[in-house]
């Protein structure tokens, strides 16, 4: 549990915020302590018990609480068989990759009886985030929430709500995951997918054996809720809804939105997005519900995981209405929705877009097929940038460019594909093989970047939510088809486009990101769909040293694990 007497919170379900002298209070920095032990419990969902990995024996994990400002001591004990390392999505980190946590690119994971503390310094950053395991598949139930609350004497810049709630999105498999992924990569093939997904660790009373296992939210008649959604699903991007009840979409990401009313939200893994709900319809019982968003050609769990929405007072007798979610493949909805995302762009919360680009990208999104000895159809299917598979390397990357280790990777990832093509036409099925390396791009320190990630159909177009380490991006442009150097540009937001750390690329389309290299070190990239990252869509940006000690990387610390 959290050690801090900064807060003052109410019982689960619902969060609720103890605001004397919330505004009032002068801004105070805070040490914030957490002991996170890694150890396994059996847990029971879907009729079936089985062993997994959680932190502190809870599934999902405990919520991170802070304010803006304050200063997170996260102590891990490892007591599981695995290794581990936990990374903190969305937390900038400056100048401090040791606390980022990806397996051997920011460190070397935490081995079976050790510890390490990840010291972690919040700026300028407030909101919702989470955090989750960053090596093999275990983040499917090492995961949690990061909720960072404005500095004292600072509120929200909407209204204040009256009560605020998690809610966690994840996927459920009854087997063992790590076994499931091993026989896949046997076969060279995608793994078995997930038999359910998940609202705060439960699948709802949609699932057999699952009528204890529904999470419900109390609400009362008239009031104002903040609902911070995560997806923390492996590889499902998933509709949200709540039957009868308009979401108001407040901040993506940990990043402040102009408001907007929508029946449903969709959210890919590895986002977040707060929502406001008004309890003002008649009072009863109302099914909240995540389903997946799927316009190509893949399979996929279709499964629905439910929660309730119920007003204070009625009896759970009382049957809760199903919500409309949109339909499986309904990509208009999926555009329309994200073309809707403003940042807030006001003088408190600017958004400071790079007008000037000093270095343009240009990455492209590809499925292939790769030669396999190992596998027993003697191919395995693989994925690539600018069709080079990254290959994870045995030493974390940030040690080996602190101490200049020779030999553990390249700084010649390149700007642009080898071969130009025709990126989203018919579907390539000839030529699927990629090129294998530890190939990371070199960035100068405070440049400006463009990155242009733009999917392809090899195999299949497919829509692939990219995550930034140690970032936030300005999404400036978006489009379906191939992305065009010309015209396109002249299309940018560049006023007050979303800001986040986690884009969904869409189905056979382009989005093109601008970010300040202003955070030395090095910083993954990756898919955020945990197949396509563990087949090597992945890669890393190396970002040097200002001109002085405070613009460059902090030593690392001395706890840091060992190789």
């Amino acid at each position: 549990m959290a050690r801090t007497k900064s807060f003052c919170w109410g019982s689960s379900p619902l969060l609720f915020l103890c605001l004397v002298g919330f505004f009032s209070t002068p801004a105070k920095a805070a040490l914030k302590t957490y002991q996170f032990d890694v150890q396994v419990k059996n847990v029971s969902r879907l009729c079936h018990s089985k062993p997994i990995v959680t932190v502190n024996g809870i599934f999902p994990g405990p919520t991170v609480y802070a304010r803006e400002g304050d200063t997170l001591l996260v102590n891990v004990t490892n007591h599981a068989q695995y290794n581990m390392s936990i990374h903190w999505h969305g937390l900038k980190q400056y100048r401090n990759g040791w606390a980022d946590g990806p397996a051997y690119i920011t460190q070397c994971p935490i081995k079976t009886g050790h510890s390490y503390t990840y010291n972690i310094t919040i700026t300028g950053q407030r909101g919702t985030l989470w955090w989750h395991a960053h090596i093999f598949w275990l983040r499917a139930t090492v995961y949690g929430a990061i909720v960072i609350l404005p500095k004292q004497g600072t509120g929200f810049p909407f209204p204040q709500p009256y009560k605020e709630a998690n809610i966690v999105l994840g996927e459920w498999w009854n087997n063992d995951v790590e076994e499931v992924v091993k026989q896949g990569n046997k076969l060279g093939l995608p793994p078995n997918m997930s038999d359910a997904h998940t609202i705060n660790g439960k699948p709802g009373p949609l699932f057999p054996c699952s009528e204890k296992n529904t999470y419900a939210l109390e609400v009362e008649q008239g009031k104002t809720y903040l609902l911070r959604i995560i997806n923390a699903a492996l590889n499902d991007e998933l509709f949200f809804a709540i039957a009868g009840h308009n979401l108001t979409v407040v901040e993506i990401d940990a990043v402040y939105t102009k408001p907007f009313r929508s029946q449903a939200i969709l959210i890919a893994p590895g986002q977040t997005t707060n929502v406001l709900v008004q309890a003002n319809q008649a009072p009863g019982s109302y099914f909240m519900a995540a389903r997946p968003f799927m316009d190509a050609p893949v399979s996929i769990d279709n499964k629905t995981a439910t929660g309730i929405l119920q007003y204070k007072g009625i009896p759970n007798t009382v049957q809760p209405v199903l919500p409309q979610l949109p339909a499986l493949n309904n990509t208009a909805f999926a555009l329309s929705f994200n073309a809707k995302l403003r940042s807030l762009n006001t003088a408190q919360f600017p958004a400071s877009v790079p007008l000037k680009v000093d270095r343009h990208l240009f990455y492209t999104i590809g499925l292939g097929i790769n030669q396999c000895t190992t596998c027993l159809n003697g191919t395995q299917l693989t994925a690539s940038l600018n069709n080079i598979t990254f290959v994870m390397p045995q030493i974390g990357l940030l040690q080996a460019h602190y101490f200049n280790t020779k030999g553990v990777f390249t700084t010649d990832f390149p700007d642009r594909p080898p071969t130009p093509f025709n990126y989203t036409g018919a579907p390539l099925t000839a030529n699927l093989g990629t090129k294998l390396g530890t190939q990371l791009s070199k960035l100068a320190f405070n440049s400006t970047v463009e990155l242009v990630l733009q999917d392809t159909n090899l195999l299949t177009v497919e829509s692939h939510p990219f995550h930034l380490h140690g970032y936030n991006f300005f999404v400036v442009g978006t489009g379906v088809g191939n992305f065009d150097p010309k015209k396109d540009p002249a299309k940018y937001n560049l006023v007050d486009p979303p800001e986040r750390n986690t884009i969904g690329v869409p189905t056979g389309g382009w989005v093109a990101l601008r970010f300040r290299a202003d955070n030395p070190g090095v910083w993954f990239m990756h898919c955020h769909l945990e197949l396509h990252t563990s087949w090597g869509l992945k890669t890393a940006f190396v970002v040097g040293n200002g001109k002085d000690s405070d613009h460059s990387v902090l030593p690392p610390p001395t706890d840091l694990p060992p190789c």
